[in-house]
């Protein structure tokens, strides 16, 4: 719980999915640039964007991404704490997109900088650090697969090499 002089940072984040040639459902994960733990594409508001249009901007920037947001709200909302420059740890509030893939690219503009992997859902929720993005990972996965993907659709999406 931030204390009363401390304020919460807001952030856009995009959980990106698809269904692979087997009809399973896989979810994609970025590695943070100074811990290397997993977690969903996500950064800063930007100006003249929505803030679903800019989880899908931050999926293309860290994970070569591009798709589309479903729905149009945020599926749910993680905090997290992180020291930046300051003695005292951010909080930092991250709406949650979910974000369906249609295609990776070959080459993005963070690609140096982070690992990724597509997890099947179960794998991804035990692998984030946080219970509340694990959370609405496993809600959010279960309630696409009960929809067999995007509200039923069938997504074709091709993996461009590592």
């Amino acid at each position: 719980m931030p204390s009363k002089d401390q304020r919460v940072i807001q952030q856009c984040g995009a959980l990106p999915f698809a269904v692979d040639d087997n009809g399973d459902l896989r979810v994609l994960l970025v590695t943070t640039r100074g811990s290397r733990q997993w977690i969903i594409p996500k950064g800063w508001p930007m100006r003249n964007r929505t803030a679903a249009d800019t989880a899908v901007r931050e999926a293309y920037e860290e994970a070569g991404l591009v798709g589309s947001v479903i729905g149009d709200s945020p599926v749910g909302c993680f905090r997290y704490e992180k020291r930046r420059n300051t003695r005292r740890p951010e909080i930092f509030e991250v709406s949650v997109f979910l974000f369906a893939v249609e295609r990776q690219l070959a080459k993005w503009p963070e690609k140096g900088q982070r690992k990724i992997r597509w997890f099947d859902p179960a794998e991804a929720s035990a692998s984030v650090g946080s219970r509340e993005l694990a959370g609405i990972l496993q809600t959010a996965t279960l309630h696409l697969a009960r929809a067999g993907g995007a509200g039923g659709l069938t997504l074709a999406w091709t993996m461009a090499p590592a």
